[in-house]
């Protein structure tokens, strides 16, 4: 069996309500020769997934809805939006859609090793007590930055998930400077989309990446209980309080110099990697990995 004709039914319905995005609808009448084919009856038509509306060509046709009314009759009413993708990106193959980037913000527990001293910013200081040592166990908050990076594959990237988990970036990357953007991992899920009558088996991925002002290298102090002198460990002292020419074993970590001595007593202890911290993490190019948000 075939269509015999097919008419469009006027007027066409549109709708756009403030701050929201239009809709519209188009409905068709086909005339059948006897009981027709769904999808021969759509292909008569022609109009798909993604075609544009006559009138606004920002709508794109999102789904379609057939109802036989008899053996000889049927409508077909085709619905129109602007997809979430935008116009411009829209595709209906779904391995061709691009990625979608989201951001969110919050904190994240970090040590406390400096503070802001006096009003303003400008003047960070190291957070120790008055004989210059780090006090141990503090906290504070951080502000982090997410970005979640969603696009379609037609695997899951197995190879690269576990390259790229928990690496950091080699170079400036959106903004922040090096080592300030981590990996935190990559997911994905198998789902199947049916496109003009054709059913697209694919992976939904997403990729998790975290931002710190402060780098993910770790702040460590310079201190040890022990520390080198020609060559030799040796335990860490301090004078007696009692008898100043006698030296007793610390009772606290005392601050080193970068060759392991021991630093004069009330010098402040240093970050070890020259302030910038120790880098733990591998690092990768996140440019070549995930690329840049599109606008």
């Amino acid at each position: 069996m075939a269509v015999l004709s097919y008419r469009e039914i006027l007027p066409r319905t549109f709708s756009h309500r403030f701050g929201e995005s239009p809709t519209a609808t188009r409905v068709f009448n086909a005339t059948l020769d006897g009981p027709t084919p769904t999808q021969d009856i759509l292909n008569a038509i022609g109009i798909v997934h993604g075609s544009v509306h006559p009138e606004f060509t920002y709508l794109l046709c999102t789904s379609g809805d057939l109802n036989e009314t008899g053996r000889f009759h049927a409508e077909i009413t085709y619905s129109y939006e602007v997809p979430k993708e935008g116009t411009e990106d829209y595709d209906v193959n779904p391995l061709s859609r691009p990625d979608v980037w989201s951001f969110s913000t919050g904190g994240a527990q970090v040590p406390a090793l400096t503070y802001y001293h006096g009003n303003g910013n400008a003047d960070i200081r190291p957070l120790q007590n008055t004989a210059k040592e780090y006090i141990e166990g503090v906290t504070t908050l951080e502000a982090e930055v997410r970005a979640t990076i969603a696009g379609n594959r037609s695997a899951f990237p197995l190879a690269t998930a576990a390259a790229v988990t928990n690496t950091i970036n080699n170079a400036t990357f959106l903004g922040g400077a090096q080592y300030t953007w981590q990996c935190a991992g990559i997911s994905g899920q198998q789902t199947t989309e049916v496109v003009n009558g054709a059913q697209v088996r694919y992976w939904q991925v997403s990729v998790e990446l975290v931002y710190r002002a402060s780098g993910w290298p770790l702040k460590l102090p310079n201190v040890g209980w022990n520390y080198l002198e020609g060559g030799q460990l040796k335990r860490a002292w301090v004078r007696d309080p009692d008898d100043p020419s006698t030296k007793v074993p610390s009772s606290t970590p005392r601050a080193l110099d970068d060759n392991g001595n021991l630093k004069p007593e009330g010098q402040p202890a240093e970050i070890l990697g020259a302030g910038a911290g120790l880098r733990v993490f591998p690092t990768v190019n996140f440019q070549t990995y995930f690329g840049t948000p599109p606008f």
